[in-house]
């Protein structure tokens, strides 16, 4: 059993490929809706941990935004920007394409395919003493399939969605790559995995959706 959502994806047009970070693209939209927390994920002083329904993402070079369930009706406040101000760099928004398009999230029978665009944020400070420990590639890839399930159910539970039997997770390829948070050094993964579980295309998994870590997208072959 799924569930059925609106999915929302605002893609900006820019007279360059964008350089800056999601964090940039998230600061800039975010600073036009400071009075709705889903853009900015603050409530008040405090930091909403919550699975974000808005998601900034930087995709080779091209901005954009994604939002599920009350995220993509947010997501039509979002005004025809003129120009993306992104940290020292201003870019000219040639055309901004928007879609909305049903969504399927939930179980599914089969294993399905999908890759990670940008780095998947699997450790925290906890969990990465832990990884460094593990021995053997083995070990290391079964807490990061717990991991990878933990993420999922997380996600699921932000979006109304009970699991209703075991979730399967297989990490197919992986490869650590070293990336920053807020500036501060941090170990992200890009691979492939495949999991009994149907994840919209764009969507992010994992630490720091919202400022376009752990972007997924399924493999065509399935």
């Amino acid at each position: 059993m799924k569930i059925l959502c609106e999915k929302t994806i605002i893609e900006f047009k820019t007279n360059f490929p964008v350089k800056e970070s999601a964090t940039k693209l998230r600061g800039c939209i975010a600073k036009h809706h400071r009075d709705i927390p889903q853009f900015h994920h603050h409530n008040g002083r405090k930091f909403d941990y919550s699975h974000p329904l808005i998601q900034y993402r930087i995709i080779d070079g091209r901005p954009m935004v994604i939002g599920l369930r009350e995220g993509s009706i947010l997501l039509q406040l979002i005004d025809n920007f003129s120009e993306l101000k992104l940290g020292i760099n201003t870019y000219q928004v040639l055309e901004t394409q928007r879609e909305t398009v049903p969504a399927k999230i939930g179980f599914h029978a089969d294993q399905l395919s999908y890759s990670f665009l940008t780095p998947w944020l699997a450790l925290n400070e906890k969990n990465y003493e832990q990884y460094q420990r593990l021995g053997t590639w083995a070990k290391k890839k079964e807490l990061l399939e717990k991991i990878l399930i933990g993420n999922i159910i997380s996600m699921s539970k932000s979006l109304g969605y009970t699991v209703p039997e075991p979730i399967k997770a297989n990490i197919i390829k992986l490869k650590e790559v070293n990336t920053r948070l807020k500036g501060t050094p941090m170990l992200g993964f890009l691979g492939t995995f495949s999991v009994n579980f149907e994840i919209p295309d764009y969507w992010g998994i994992g630490k720091s959706v919202s400022r376009g870590f752990g972007t997924i997208k399924r493999d065509k072959k399935d």
